[in-house]
């Protein structure tokens, strides 16, 4: 399980995943250094993009947007790595179709994070929530056969937190 709760220690642990820089033609997000791709963030040059400016992006557009601080610590590292690699939409969805698939509570798969969300994750282990996100890996793939190269990886990153 995931000691890690704070954004200061989860991203060094993305950052670490995410590697330098690539240009993957198969890769949705084509061309990336750090995670930070060039396709959802084309005013950045990304060659040149710095450990430094990655935190930033990550912290304004991941973190606080997501409201990752709002969860419990045991599923922070999770939430947020599966934000940045998957986008936030698709995590939100994860987390909430775990959330469902435990409890007496039914959310509203909706993509967003809100106060029902969050409280509805108070409980909910971190395995259950890995093992959605595993199951939405193998369902990209099922719709973009491409895309398996990746799946090796993507299991072990969740696996790794």
């Amino acid at each position: 399980m995931s000691n890690l709760t704070t954004f200061e220690e989860i991203i060094e642990k993305v950052l670490d995943h995410e590697g330098g820089y690539v240009n993957d033609p198969v890769d949705p997000g084509k061309e990336t250094k750090y995670g930070i791709s060039q396709k959802f963030n084309p005013k950045i040059d990304i060659k040149n993009l710095t450990v430094d400016q990655a935190k930033e992006i990550y912290y304004k557009k991941y973190w606080t947007p997501n409201k990752c601080d709002q969860l419990p610590s045991h599923l922070r590292h999770f939430y947020f790595d599966t934000c940045v690699n998957q986008g936030a939409i698709k995590a939100i969805k994860i987390l909430q179709r775990a959330v469902n698939n435990k409890s007496l509570t039914i959310i509203k798969v909706d993509g967003k994070i809100g106060p029902k969300t969050i409280a509805a994750s108070q409980d909910l282990e971190l395995d259950r929530a890995k093992a959605y996100r595993i199951k939405a890996y193998i369902h990209t793939i099922t719709f973009n056969p491409r895309l398996e190269k990746y799946f090796y990886g993507w299991f072990r990153r969740v696996l790794e937190i």
